[in-house]
């Protein structure tokens, strides 16, 4: 014998089925807010920022002890 199917509830699930994959459409389509896309700016300049905190330079590099370099680093 086959298997049972509420029709209520499968209509509901269908229903369901389509709202998520043309929300999914609407996403694509609208992009993202713009609280979310200044926050993801945000946070890229201070990735940025904190790198380039912790960036050597050739003259910092030259006052380290024990930080030798190569001439060919230095562009000579």
């Amino acid at each position: 014998m086959a298997e049972l199917i509420n029709l209520r509830t499968a209509r509901k699930r269908a229903k369901r089925r389509d709202e998520n994959i043309r929300a999914a459409g609407n996403r694509l389509a609208h992009g993202q807010p713009k609280s979310q896309r200044k926050r993801d700016a945000a946070q890229r300049e201070k990735a940025t920022r904190d790198l380039d905190q912790h960036r050597i330079t050739q003259e910092a590099a030259d006052d380290l002890p024990g930080c030798q370099t190569l001439d060919r680093d230095r562009g000579s």
